[in-house]
Order: structure tokens, then sequence, then C-alpha cells
């Protein structure tokens, strides 16, 4: 089977099927792991040094079992495909993420704000309970934009360069920031490792799918933003990725918000107009346009091997 119609039957399969229900999903079990690895190797009253070593050894310990056995695997080639297709299948969200913003946006055609807040809160890290309507709309597009290259693009990426192994080892280690990559007390130490290994997985397909959110929106504003606007935001991936989806969409995004309890001073990045609800749906639309784009330029390089 080709890489292509590899990736066309998960893409599909992830259409059809959405996210797995929890019960079943691999990545459930991952995390129980590492909730027991962090129990037995995070300690608060380690110096920060020790903290940052033993949280790279949880990180190697988290992700080596599952890769070496995937390493070892030998499998019949008709087999082996179907594995892949459901190692991709059990590592991309694209059908997952637009499901996640349909339910906001009918919240909010439905005039309900408060539901709109609780359905917005499964995909944002931040306090929603005294959003206004325009905050809900920013942080929906905002989760939409940075979520499209976590769970989508940069999975298909791990993917094409090395494999099964690749996108398990992006999807577990995107795993472990989002348990342990946060500037907290908790994990400002002992995640260290975590966040930073996270970072350079993203560096190279954060950046591909910028300048694809570029290329199929508003150019001129994409580039622009993300020249002048993505060194602000604090991660150095989602800077590009948020900035240059703002600007395709012609959005302005960021702004104060409230995590943990604290305001935070976020900057305003990307276009001019205030996001509507109708802008949640173009947001989704254009996480489908990008992932139509890089399956043609796959195609077309598959072709060409």
């Amino acid at each position: 089977m080709t890489l292509t119609l590899t990736l066309l039957c998960a893409i599909a399969l992830d259409y059809w099927q959405g996210e797995p229900r929890n019960a079943y999903h691999p990545l459930v079990g991952f995390g129980r792991w590492a909730i027991w690895l962090e129990s037995v190797c995070r300690n608060p009253h380690y110096a920060p040094k020790l903290q940052k070593a033993l949280g790279m050894l949880a990180w190697l310990c988290a992700v080596s079992p599952c890769l070496l056995v995937l390493l070892y695997l030998n499998f019949p080639p008709a087999v082996q495909s179907i594995f892949s297709i459901a190692i991709l299948y059990f590592c991309i969200g694209a059908r997952s993420l637009q499901q996640h913003a349909y339910a906001v946006y009918s919240a909010l055609t439905s005039s309900d704000l408060a539901l709109a807040r609780q359905q917005v809160g499964h995909i944002v890290s931040r306090q929603t309970a005294d959003m206004t309507l325009d905050d809900v709309r920013r942080a929906s597009v905002e989760s939409i934009l940075e979520n499209g290259a976590d769970a989508v693009f940069a999975p298909l990426f791990w993917f094409v360069l090395l494999g099964p192994f690749g996108a398990l080892l992006y999807r577990f280690a995107n795993t472990l920031d989002a348990m342990w990559g946060y500037k907290n007390p908790r994990y400002l130490h002992f995640g260290w490792a975590t966040a930073r290994f996270d970072d350079l997985l993203n560096w190279i397909p954060a950046r591909l799918t910028a300048l694809s959110y570029a290329a199929i929106g508003n150019s001129r504003l994409a580039i622009r933003a993300w020249q002048n606007q993505a060194h602000l935001l604090e991660s150095p991936n989602a800077g590009p990725v948020m900035t240059a989806g703002a600007g395709a969409l012609n959005l302005q995004l960021g702004g104060p918000a409230i995590y943990h309890g604290q305001l935070k001073q976020k900057p305003w990045f990307g276009g001019e107009q205030t996001p509507t609800d109708a802008d949640i749906r173009l947001a989704t639309r254009l996480i489908y346009q990008t992932l139509g784009l890089w399956l043609l330029l796959i195609g077309i390089g598959d072709s060409l091997a």
C-alpha cells in the first residue's frame, strides 16, 4: 500500500469514526503509565537540577517500551498496512477537533452562552466561567488553529518521515507535554525536559502548518502577522501557527484571559476583524483545506518517488 493511500485510509477512518471512546483509546493506557511514572520520579523537595534529570528519565521511561516494541515488530505487508493505518488513526484528531468546535458553534447559535462556555472549556486551558461571547469565539478559533498543528499536521509530518514509529513518538511526547509541560510550581523543573522535547518535535511541523495556513487564506496578512507578532506569544511553535492562522482568516485574536485564577495580559495578534460565530466553522474549514493541501503535495511526492 502506498503512503498516500495509507494516509487517505487513516484520515477517512478518523472522519467516519471520530476519536475512539476513552476506554478503548491507547493513549488512556499510556496516560496511566505516565501518572505512575510521575508518582515514582517526581519529588518537589529535590534540587531543581535533580528534578530536571528525573523528569528526563521519566520521559524516556514513558516512551521507550512502546517504541522499542514497535521497532521490532515484523508483520507481513498486508498486516503492516492495516497496522500503520490504525496507528495513524489513533494519532490524529481532525474529526474530534471539528466536533468540539461545532459543539461550541451550536451553543452560540442557540444563544446559550453558559453551554458555549462549558463546551469551549473542553478545548482550552483558560478559565471559561466569566467569558463573554467574544471571548468564547476568540478562544475557540485560537484552539482550532493551534490544535490543527498539534493534533493533525505534526502527527502526519512524523508519520511521513518515520512511519508509525514517528507518529507514535510525536503523540506520546505531545501527551506528556499536556500532562507535565506546565510552567507552574509542580512541573516547572520536572516537566522541563518534556516541554523541550515537545518544542523540538513541533518546530518544523508548526512552521509548515503556518505556511500552509498562509497559502490557503489571506497570504499577505498571514505572513505579516507571522513575521511581526509570532515572537510576542510565549510558545515558539504556537506563535507562528496562531498568528499566521489568525492573519489568514483576518481575525483579531488573543487579548487578556484568566488562567488558574490569574489574569494574563496576552497580546493581540492576527488581522482586524472580531470573530463571529461563523468564523468558528471557517477555522475548521481551514484545517480541512490545509489537510487537503498536504495530501495533494504528499501524493505528488509519493508518485515521483
